[in-house]
């Protein structure tokens, strides 16, 4: 996985001026964590932009502080304009590479189910992400979900049959499902006879009506 790295300098504007660094091209941010205060910082908006867009919240960020200060981090959010979806502020998790932490992890499905295609299965999902323990280093930015096991009606996949990884425990409840295949619904027979019937009179009433005149 390529490394992210933000360049970043530390500001002393705070509150409601921040909409002036905004003006000038800078994205106001903050970083906290491991023994370290909020620590108010500033990064050039259209590279942060770009480096961090589809970036995951287990996914690791090195932000160089006033260009000696390399530090590990973790996104913990991302502030967005509601109307535009320009990135407004982002707040920084600072980490240790020694430390374990938990994190969220998503969970990305790939492939096809052959229930989908062989039985028209309809594939119920639920588990989006995964809670995981691990060091940061050992993080993965996702992890991956073969649909291809997915053969029959009835099958499914839970958190016990995800990958094992090293170095990662999986925190969440193993019994949780990520994935289901349930048959297609289908109108039950008693219910299309009945319509039918329903429909019978009418068409024998207009026809009655017709002959009368």
């Amino acid at each position: 996985m390529e490394e992210i790295v933000l360049q970043a300098t530390t500001r002393e504007i705070v509150g409601k001026q921040v909409r002036a660094l905004r003006r000038e091209g800078k994205l106001p941010a903050v970083i906290y964590g491991h023994h370290l205060g909020a620590l108010p910082i500033s990064l050039d908006f259209h590279d942060a932009s770009r480096a961090l867009s589809g970036v995951a919240g287990s996914q690791l960020v090195a932000v160089v502080i006033d260009g000696t200060n390399k530090q590990p981090t973790l996104i913990r959010e991302k502030q967005r304009d509601p109307i535009t979806g320009r990135l407004l502020h982002v707040d920084f998790l600072a980490v240790s590479m020694t430390e374990k932490l938990r994190a969220m992890v998503r969970i990305n499905l790939v492939g096809e189910a052959p229930a989908v295609k062989n039985y028209d299965a309809i594939m119920v999902t639920g588990q989006e992400e995964v809670e995981v323990e691990s060091l940061p280093g050992d993080l993965p930015e996702s992890i991956e979900v073969d649909l291809a096991v997915l053969k029959e009606i009835g099958d499914g996949i839970h958190v016990r049959d995800l990958p094992v990884l090293s170095g990662v425990e999986i925190l969440t409840d193993p019994n949780e499902m990520i994935v289901l295949m349930t048959a297609p619904t289908i109108a039950p027979v008693e219910e299309v006879e009945e319509a039918a019937a329903s429909s019978e009179p009418e068409v024998i009433e207009r026809g009655k009506r017709e002959e009368d005149f």
